[in-house]
């Protein structure tokens, strides 16, 4: 069942992949210039990432939560934030749209993968401790076919640290793109403000646990609030809040 789910999700993410080619080539740019566009892109890195991982070592239980995860973006933004094709806004023609979007959408693929990892490390160290309490009924059966928490959390720590290093390009990237655009490198809009949120959260994240030793749960909700931090500045604050990030495309 695993090779077929892994199967079924590899032909998935070529439909995909087609998908987000074909948007590229009818608008003539790269497919993620709008929130719509970057939802469809960001998805598919996503699964690009987890299927990548498992050429070298097996993530496929996993594989539930990153295709949840990815069909419940892909289905907001088909039903939420569609818009057609339409030219480039004046700001965004330049060659950092290519480079800052990207190696921000490679940090959240790296990201969900570390959230859904502690996500699954909440659940096994809860079954572990039944476990030891010699509870009549630990938990879910599935959680016994997966590794220990502390396998769970040494994977998602590895994670993120790699989408940390990737957010923090696309800081330095927003920047430097910022001075081109507007004429300075920081101004505290909203965009850019959440964007360091996120990158204060990861690097609390990974200093706490490198070297104040939290371990275990602490250490797992420190990573889904990151990632669920990732999640509210790439849909609420594009759609919501007013700024000179302001390319939803949204009405």
């Amino acid at each position: 069942m695993a090779r077929i789910g892994t199967t079924l999700t590899g032909l998935g993410f070529l439909f995909h992949l087609a998908a987000t080619v074909l948007r590229g080539i009818a608008a003539e740019r790269v497919p993620w210039a709008n929130l719509y566009e970057f939802a469809m892109t960001g998805t598919l890195l996503i699964m690009f990432v987890y299927l990548l991982v498992n050429t070298r070592m097996d993530l496929r239980f996993l594989g539930t939560f990153i295709t949840g995860l990815v069909i419940l973006l892909m289905g907001t933004a088909a039903l939420s934030f569609y818009v057609g094709v339409v030219p480039l806004m004046d700001p965004l023609k330049s060659v950092w749209l290519v480079i800052h979007v990207f190696v921000a959408s490679l940090g959240t693929a790296f990201f969900a993968l570390a959230g859904s990892l502690s996500v699954l490390q909440l659940m096994q160290s809860r079954r572990e401790r039944r476990l030891a309490e010699q509870a009549e009924k630990p938990g879910p059966r599935f959680l016994g076919t997966l590794p220990g928490s502390d396998k769970l959390e040494g994977m998602a720590f590895r994670f993120a640290i790699v989408g940390f290093i990737f957010w923090t390009f696309t800081l330095i990237a927003g920047s430097v793109w910022a001075q081109d655009a507007w004429g300075r490198y920081w101004g505290f809009d909203v965009k850019e403000t959440w964007t360091f949120i996120v990158w204060v959260l990861y690097a609390g994240y990974i200093h706490a646990r490198a070297t104040r030793g939290w371990r275990g749960n602490p250490s797992a909700w420190l990573a889904i609030v990151g990632f669920t931090a990732v999640i509210f500045n790439f849909t609420i604050v594009n759609v919501f809040f007013k700024g000179l990030h302001a390319y939803s495309g949204l009405s």
